[in-house]
This record gives structure tokens, C-alpha cells and sequence, in this order.
């Protein structure tokens, strides 16, 4: 059976990952890769709506156990409605936040008992990891200016974009040390630089990483 390849966008917040994806998505079907561009939470009908359930904040008053609980849910329904069935057809599937996010603000920026929040990912997950997570690196006052100026002035922060910028660093740094335990999935991209600049860096990365398997699965993927 076919198997496609999973690449994740992670990294927080206004660090310019919505971009990327698309103009990495663009690249990949000049070049024949069959592509499908998605997000977490969400992705599916079911993700979907338990995403506007998290990010308007109304799931914050029952507690950091049942948000987490929420999320898992949103990707499984994902996982197993989208991500499997497009990894076994052999496409890419470019994921924009997954399991790394989890981590991060469920986890290193949270009150969660660690043990709780791994056995509740292997759960959600069920089997599924990325074979690439691209984490997108910018100082968080800088990124939090992006994402003010992103949203308008019409529009409230999210759940997450309103908390402390002390609770933004921690979430930096939180991704540099899961980039640090993990290099052989994980590549950091410096997300301050020029929109060109991140782009031909997240460029180089994902092709090498698709150029790196062997001719049978670029062949799968390709053919999709």
C-alpha cells in the first residue's frame, strides 16, 4: 500500500506559518506531489467545530483536563477522517499545529499531570506521527505584533494569543527543546527573516526530506 509523507508546521504565535504552507502546497503540485492542506484542531466536520469551541475560549472555565480532552478528540476525528485515508492514497499532507502544540500548550505551559497527557496522545494519535514537523522560530513579542496586526483591529485574540508574553516565552522555548530531543523529525526555521528567505529555507528542508526516502516510496507518493 501507498504510504504518503506527513509534514507538520509548528511554532507559536504570528510566526508566519499559514504562509508557508501555501506556498510550500503550490510548489509540491508543480511538481506532482498530490497535496492536502489541513490544520489542528480541525480538518474535519467534527474537528471543526470542536475548534471553535477551544479557540473562543468557551471550553476555559471547565478546566485545562477537558480542553486537553476536547483537542484530543478533534484529532482522532482528523486523523482517522483525513490524515490516514490521504497517507494511504500516497499524498503529502502538510498539517499546520499537530501533536507538537499538544505538547507544548498542553503540556509545557500547563498544569496537566505529564503522564495523563501522554497516554491521552497515544490515544488520539493512534499510530500516526509526522515524518517531517517544520518549527517555526520568532522572538514571541515580535510574533504577537504579527499576529495583532493579522488579526485587525475587528477581531479579539484567540484563546491562546491573549495570555502573558512570559507564558509566549516558555512556549519558544518549549519548542526548541522538543527540536533539540528530536532531530531526526524535527528542523528549526528561523521565522524572523523576509517571507523569501523562510521560504526557501522551509523549500530546502522538505525536499530534502522527500528526496531522502527510497526510489519505491517517492514513486508511491509521486504516483498518488
Amino acid at each position: 500500500m501507498a504510504r504518503g509523507f506527513f509534514i507538520t508546521f509548528e511554532g507559536g504565535e504570528g510566526a508566519g506559518k499559514s504562509t508557508q504552507i501555501a506556498r510550500l502546497a503550490q510548489k509540491l503540485r508543480d511538481k506532482r506531489y498530490p497535496t492536502v492542506v489541513t490544520r489542528e484542531p480541525g480538518g474535519s466536520p467534527g474537528a471543526e467545530a470542536v475548534r471553535h469551541v477551544i479557540l473562543s475560549g468557551a471550553a476555559e472555565p471547565f478546566g485545562q483536563e477537558m480542553e486537553a480532552l476536547l483537542f484530543a478528540a478533534a484529532r482522532s476525528d482528523h486523523i482517522e477522517q483525513l490524515i490516514r485515508p490521504a497517507l494511504r492514497r500516497g499524498k503529502v499532507v502538510l498539517c499546520d499545529r499537530f501533536v507538537d502544540s499538544w505538547r507544548v500548550y498542553q503540556g509545557a505551559t500547563g498544569t496537566i499531570d505529564p503522564a495523563l497527557l501522554e497516554e491521552i496522545e497515544r490515544v488520539s494519535v493512534n499510530g500516526v506521527m509526522p515524518d517531517l514537523t517544520l518549527i517555526f522560530d520568532i522572538d514571541p513579542e515580535e510574533g504577537l505584533k504579527r499576529a495583532s496586526a493579522r488579526r485587525g483591529d475587528d477581531q479579539a485574540a484567540d484563546r491562546f494569543e491573549k495570555e502573558t508574553l512570559a507564558i509566549h516565552k516558555r512556549r519558544r522555548q518549549a519548542f526548541l527543546d522538543i527540536a533539540r530531543k528530536e532531530p531526526k523529525r524535527c528542523v528549526v526555521i528561523d521565522a524572523s527573516a523576509d517571507t523569501e528567505t523562510v521560504e526557501n529555507a522551509v523549500t530546502e528542508a522538505v525536499f530534502a526530506a522527500l528526496d531522502s526516502r527510497s526510489p519505491a516510496e517517492q514513486e508511491a507518493t509521486q504516483g498518488a
